[in-house]
């Protein structure tokens, strides 16, 4: 289950306490409430998006989260790719120290 996502109002605290105060992600997290990675990954979207402290005046909030947001690409699965099952059944089977883990980082290289 995806975590439920900040409000606009804190994302942009979060953006003010590290372009203005110059505040580490670990201490951000505390001021904020929030946890670590969650201000990481904030960080990441924004700069993603391109978005720099003072975000624009003409930006309202609904603009900010469509930015930072965006709608996943509607690709059928063919265009996806599909796992090839048979192939990922018989390398569990015949190798001991394999993992679905390890092979959905490879999947996914």
């Amino acid at each position: 289950m995806p975590a439920k996502r900040l409000s606009m109002r804190k994302i942009k605290e979060v953006l003010r306490l590290k372009w203005i105060n110059g505040l580490s992600n670990r201490q951000i997290a505390a001021t904020c409430g929030i946890s670590r990675p969650t201000v990481s990954e904030y960080l990441r979207r924004t700069a993603d998006a391109g978005l720099s402290w003072p975000l624009p005046d003409d930006l309202d909030d609904s603009q900010l989260e469509r930015k930072l947001f965006p709608p996943p690409p509607n690709l059928p699965a063919q265009l996806r790719g599909i796992p090839d099952w048979s192939h990922i059944n018989y390398e569990i089977r015949h190798n001991k120290n394999l993992t679905l883990f390890l092979l959905w980082q490879e999947y996914r290289q």
